[in-house]
């Protein structure tokens, strides 16, 4: 730190544990929440890592100093990670083909069934914003029963609530023949579930499963930490992820079971830098945001200020991403997204 002053060395210090912090998180992904739980909760803080140390990189690079090899270096270790924050793809070409599946997932927030936002015309104008989208498949998690007008433009569908006399769950809706479908099934301790089904456009079968891994079960928020015993709060998102592990597995099983070539898709409410998210990508699976996607990919905010990507489309890698796209709409507390998709060879 020679030929800095006081200021620039305390910021350099504040530098060095940022990079160290962020390195560590690069590990994460591979270490399994139920091993080592507490530790799972520190994947959600790696977007601000990373935002951080871009900032740091810039302040010593305006400043011509030495000291922006570091955050340099540690960058381009994680450069995968750090493009899971901001993608630059090619526009899409505009071609029409046969063989394109457009699909769309969406977490509901039942609709706003319980008033979480003043607008009581949430149902209708979620409905106007599919119909104007046109998605060939919708993926819809914590979907509230009853239907929707939206469902009239889908000849096909399956929806499985969590019990029966349950009023939310999930819902698949397609354009095309569903001609199998299922519930994986989580555990009853859980109000989460993913569900499946075999759709058929144009002679090519492809498995749809849509997923809503184990929710915090209160939206975590700087009120709930002021409020709670912060290692109580820690350690329960801790033993969220534990669960995440568990229903991952399940939808490993349903996956590698398919006879079709498959798409993993829904509300995994975890990251991109998450020991669930590696685990289903490594069995040969795409991110179309990280393939085809562009800008920031926030589908969620925590705390109301730090934007996440905890919703996914993860097609085969036997499946084409030719465009993803995300929609700010403020309909629910997810951002819907979607992405077309070429099917067959």
């Amino acid at each position: 730190m020679k030929g800095l002053n006081w200021f620039d060395r305390f910021l350099f210090l504040l530098n060095i544990l940022f990079a160290v912090a962020l390195l560590f998180a690069y590990l994460l992904p591979y270490i399994p929440p139920a091993k080592f739980a507490l530790l799972s909760v520190f994947s959600l803080g790696v977007p601000l890592l990373i935002i951080v140390n871009i900032i740091f990189l810039l302040f010593w690079l305006f400043r011509l100093r030495r000291q922006v090899i570091l955050s340099l270096v540690v960058l381009l270790i994680g450069f995968n990670h750090v493009t899971s924050v901001y993608e630059v793809s090619s526009e899409e070409d505009g071609m029409v083909e046969d063989n394109v599946l457009q699909i769309m997932t969406y977490n509901v927030r039942q609709f706003n069934q319980y008033g979480w936002a003043e607008d009581v015309d949430i149902p209708q104008k979620i409905t106007a914003f599919i119909k104007a989208q046109d998605p060939d498949v919708v993926a819809m998690q914590e979907y509230y029963k009853g239907e929707l007008e939206i469902a009239k433009s889908f000849r096909y569908k399956y929806i499985k609530l969590k019990e029966e006399n349950a009023e939310f769950g999930l819902a698949l809706f397609s354009k095309y023949p569903i001609i199998n479908s299922g519930s994986l099934d989580f555990p009853t301790h859980s109000n989460n579930n993913a569900v499946f089904a075999d759709i058929v456009k144009n002679g090519d079968t492809i498995r749809v499963v849509n997923v809503h891994l184990q929710s915090f079960g209160i939206k975590p928020s700087l009120n709930t930490i002021e409020k709670e015993h912060s290692k109580k709060v820690l350690f329960g998102m801790g033993q969220t992820f534990v669960k995440q592990e568990r229903q991952m597995k399940l939808v490993k099983e349903a996956v590698l079971a398919s006879p079709y070539p498959s798409i993993i898709l829904g509300d995994f409410n975890n990251t991109a830098y998450s020991y669930v998210y590696r685990e289903l990508r490594d069995i040969g699976f795409n991110d179309a945001y990280k393939e085809a996607g562009n800008g920031f990919g926030k589908t969620f905010e925590i705390f109301d200020i730090l934007p996440l990507r905890i919703d996914f489309i993860l097609p085969q890698e036997s499946i084409e991403i030719l465009t993803f796209q995300n929609y700010e709409v403020p309909y629910s507390d997810h951002y819907p997204i979607s992405a077309r998709l070429r099917l067959g060879e």
